[in-house]
């Protein structure tokens, strides 16, 4: 046996997302870079650790057995990392954090100068759906989670970070000349949905229920990012948090369409299980938040408070 280190990482990532493509992703490396790391790894054992069943990658039951024995062994390899900062008086560890897919836009202002004062400290950062979120979360495998819409949890306790604004946004093809429109227009608007299991989706559910709003929906998407490509190319009209399309309506690329009781408002809340038992780097990062919370909110989000 001659593996290495990261041939551990990488098939541990594999049998995590269940797919190359994801888990290259997650690594930051390319897919044919990923294939070769499985390939190296895989020529070292004379049983398969995966097969492909039409086009979908399954783990087989040797290759969960060698995944769960990576992870004990990559534990063991962080311990030992861990150790020799904490001796030289660095403060190092894991902060493992799961975040709605929209906080992508929100999480990393609050973590970047944390990160940078500890550079022994190793960030997860797993970016999904609400649903995903709140999974992790109740199973205990992650620190600290970022939602807007706060999980059906009794057992959890949570800090404010920042309000949440969502919009009806489309392209600018079309001009909408009046100050404000009644909820009328949804009759000619056909409306992009996130998935289900969505926090955004859930929002704008409720709120499309609460308001009887007559809306025609046109197709479901799953990212935020697809449905924002989506409404530019013209595909249709979408209820987007303005955190996620900064760029592009000063790019001219979006417009907020003005109507009655717009924005739907809901806060950024950064949560966790109510006796979880902190590490040493979870703790600081919670003391850092509670004191830097609102500088963070006013050099980074100064254009957000505007709207």
């Amino acid at each position: 046996m001659d593996y290495t280190l990261r041939q551990l990482q990488v098939f541990l990532k594999i049998t995590q997302t269940q797919s190359i493509t994801k888990a290259a992703e997650e690594l930051y490396l390319s897919q044919p870079a990923v294939s070769i790391q499985l390939k190296n790894f895989q020529e070292q054992f004379e049983i398969p650790l995966t097969e492909v069943v039409g086009r979908k990658l399954f783990i087989t039951d040797f290759g969960k057995e060698i995944s769960v024995a990576a992870e004990n062994i990559l534990n063991e390899v962080y311990k030992i990392n861990y150790k020799t900062l904490a001796h030289k008086g660095q403060m190092s560890g894991r902060l493992k954090l799961s975040v709605v897919s929209t906080a992508k836009y929100v999480m990393p202002y609050f973590l970047a100068d944390f990160i940078k004062l500890h550079e022994g400290i190793e960030l997860q950062m797993d970016v999904t759906n609400k649903t995903k979120v709140v999974e992790s979360l109740e199973k205990n495998e992650v620190d600290f989670s970022l939602v807007s819409v706060l999980p059906d949890n009794s057992q959890i306790q949570k800090i404010e970070l920042l309000q949440n604004k969502l919009y009806l946004v489309g392209n600018t093809e079309q001009k909408f000349k009046q100050k404000i429109y009644d909820k009328s227009i949804f009759e000619k608007l056909p409306l992009i949905y996130r998935e289900q299991g969505s926090g955004t989706r859930l929002t704008m559910e409720k709120f499309i229920e609460r308001n009887h709003l007559p809306v025609k929906k046109k197709m479901e998407l799953t990212s935020n990012e697809a449905v924002k490509q989506a409404v530019i190319a013209g595909l249709g009209y979408s209820i987007m948090p303005l955190i996620g399309i900064k760029n592009e309506l000063n790019n001219g690329d979006l417009q907020i369409i003005p109507v009655k009781s717009f924005p739907i408002k809901s806060v950024w809340n950064l949560v966790w299980l109510k006796d979880k038992k902190f590490s040493p780097v979870a703790e600081a990062f919670l003391t850092y938040i509670k004191k830097e919370k609102s500088n963070i909110i006013k050099n980074k989000f100064d254009w957000f408070e505007k709207y």
